[in-house]
């Protein structure tokens, strides 16, 4: 086990829950095997562990400087940036004729695991850079692929997302980014956007920004926006750099974490020359950027899952390591201390923490896989299951992954709380995951409000079906018979408040409907990785059956542990919530301004 990750853990995951080796049988990954799969994961894990862990905490202390003219960062991001890069992972999924490895979602996603747990500010640029650059191969004209995305997927050029602006969050249909249309066929590009991360930095020849803005007497609201790809330097078509285009940073934002990525605000068209180029369809701004943000908040779910994931394995390593305390029932003052995870509370914390990153580091795969069978299978219902399950992806590892680094900061007690010790890093950096890519209460929005009822339900249906194939299986397993038992008594309260809600927003009662929406995603979020740990633990099961070795009866044992734990201490907080959802509870609703 390294300290980035359960090696065995990932591997399992891989292999056993979620048959990597089986997506070879697709024509797209036919070149590929496990032994291809494996040195992939095994470069990644080499340059994580290499060019990344050693200057997280350096990032963190040496956040990036802005001169008025010139932003810098420390040394190490460039030559990290670098790596990254010449490994070919900024390109992985791509065609093999575009310098890609035909690499399923499934691999990459646990490719980026390492970096996400090494140095999560540092491997933003790249992640960042991958999913523009996949916006403008799915969108662009041949010149505008041409132009930007070889550069992009070499490490010359990164990108970024502009969406916010100062006066404008969530609600992008009120931005004010203006485009003015120019004789030789391209825009000028004018307003203010913020909270950019990577927006400005010293580390590539050029940033490509794709910028939400409406096109000048364009319609009001999300139908007039459109999508342009924003340079900060004008590119030639063949890739070389021109004179640097109308783009200026008004400064660097100061972040509680995540401080090694730059977070900016950028001015565009100051003077009013900068240039902008239409991507894609006019007034489809959303649409287009959509797959760059959905792609961004499962990758937001595994950024927090894996730092959650990095906090669990450092709280778990003290408390093998420090002895403090005895037994209850230990009378001897002459008896030496035990070790801390000998203490039940302690391992109450740890069990909790297991339970939070590794259902979550599930979740995650699962949405990578449900990518490759839509993508490279042409299954339609995959795509409709991603779809439903996104806002848990990107809200589930956001919201217990910051409550993992918490109980992590508690294992180590006081000295969790200092600088000494990395762990109240992780805590900071994984508090913005809850904030960006859509909100928690936002994400809840989109599931109850829209998602659940797509397809007449289908994605819903399709998540049953296949809940209940891991509960027959599991069933048949004395070990797993009472769980199954008690989470299909769950499974039945969520089944009946979602049928609830659902008939009042079909009766036009959308305001008390959606009015608790937040802790309806949280009621489905824990029940889906419930299921999962159920899936993880049937699948234990069935690997290890015949194993006579003990770190493989250790690890059944651990996920059985794990799903006892979540089924039996996480999972029934859906009762409370349930009895809120399906009474339609009002007490936020009716909350007036003046009485707080």
């Amino acid at each position: 086990m390294s300290n980035l990750i359960n090696n065995k853990d990932l591997e399992f995951l891989l292999y056993n829950v979620f048959n990597a080796e089986q997506l070879t049988q697709l024509p797209r990954f036919a070149e590929h095997d496990r032994t291809t799969f494996d040195s992939i994961l095994n470069t990644a894990q080499r340059i994580a562990v290499d060019y990344f862990a050693p200057h997280n905490a350096k990032a963190d202390a040496n956040e990036p400087q802005f001169d008025g003219q010139n932003v810098t960062t420390i040394p190490e991001v460039k030559q990290a940036w670098q790596h990254f890069a010449d490994s070919g992972l900024l390109c992985a999924k791509h065609d093999y004729d575009e310098g890609g490895m035909q690499l399923p979602s499934l691999l990459h996603m646990a490719a980026n695991s390492f970096f996400m747990s090494a140095n999560p500010a540092t491997a933003g640029y790249p992640f960042l850079t991958s999913a523009a650059a996949n916006v403008i191969h799915a969108f662009g004209t041949e010149e505008q692929k041409a132009m930007f995305v070889p550069a992009m997927f070499s490490g010359r050029f990164a990108g970024t997302m502009a969406l916010t602006e100062p006066d404008v969050g969530s609600s992008l249909g009120d931005l004010s980014t203006k485009a003015l249309p120019a004789e030789d066929g391209s825009y000028r590009i004018k307003g203010q956007k913020m909270y950019i991360s990577g927006g400005d930095q010293d580390i590539t020849e050029n940033i490509v920004h794709l910028v939400l803005a409406r096109i000048e007497g364009a319609a009001k609201g999300s139908k007039g926006i459109s999508l342009f790809i924003v340079p900060k330097f004008i590119t030639h078509t063949d890739g070389s750099l021109a004179e640097r285009n109308d783009v200026q940073l008004a400064g660097l934002l100061h972040k509680m974490g995540y401080r090694g990525t730059t977070s900016t605000v950028l001015n565009f068209g100051e003077q009013d020359n900068c240039t902008g180029y239409l991507l894609g369809e006019a007034g489809k701004g959303l649409l287009h950027m959509f797959m760059m943000m959905n792609e961004a908040r499962i990758g937001v779910g595994l950024g927090a899952a894996m730092i959650g994931y990095r906090g669990y394995l450092e709280s778990l390593n003290y408390a093998r390591n420090r002895p403090q305390g005895r037994a209850a029932t230990e009378k001897s003052p002459d008896s030496k201390p035990i070790n801390i995870i000998e203490h039940t509370d302690v391992k109450r914390m740890l069990l909790a923490q297991k339970s939070y990153v590794e259902g979550s580091l599930a979740l995650c795969l699962l949405a990578a896989r449900l990518v490759d069978e839509q993508e490279a299978g042409n299954d339609a219902d995959a795509g409709i299951l991603l779809d439903l399950l996104t806002p848990m992806v990107k809200s589930f590892p956001s919201f217990y992954g910051p409550r993992a680094n918490d109980l992590a900061i508690q294992v180590l007690a006081g000295a969790g709380y200092t600088r000494d010790y990395p762990v109240e890093q992780y805590y900071r950096d994984n508090r913005l995951n809850p904030i960006h890519e859509g909100t928690h209460g936002i994400q809840s929005l989109d599931l109850l409000g829209r998602k659940l009822w797509q397809h007449n339900g289908k994605g819903l249906k399709l998540l049953m079906a296949r809940m209940h194939t891991t509960l027959t299986s599991a069933a048949q397993k004395p070990q797993l018979s009472e769980l199954v038992g008690e989470f299909e008594q769950y499974l039945a309260l969520v089944q009946s408040t979602t049928l609830k809600l659902g008939g009042a927003l079909q009766q036009g009662q959308v305001d008390e409907a959606l009015a608790n929406s937040a802790i309806f995603l949280d009621m489905m979020g824990k029940t889906v990785v419930a299921w999962l740990w159920l899936e993880m633990a049937d699948k234990a099961l069935e690997t290890f059956a015949d194993s006579s070795n003990t770190e493989d009866q250790d690890f059944v044992a651990g996920k059985l542990q794990a799903a006892q734990y979540f089924i039996r201490w996480e999972l029934p907080e859906i009762e409370l919530q349930a009895r809120l959802l399906q009474r339609f509870d009002r007490s936020c609703l009716d909350m007036q301004s003046d009485w707080f």
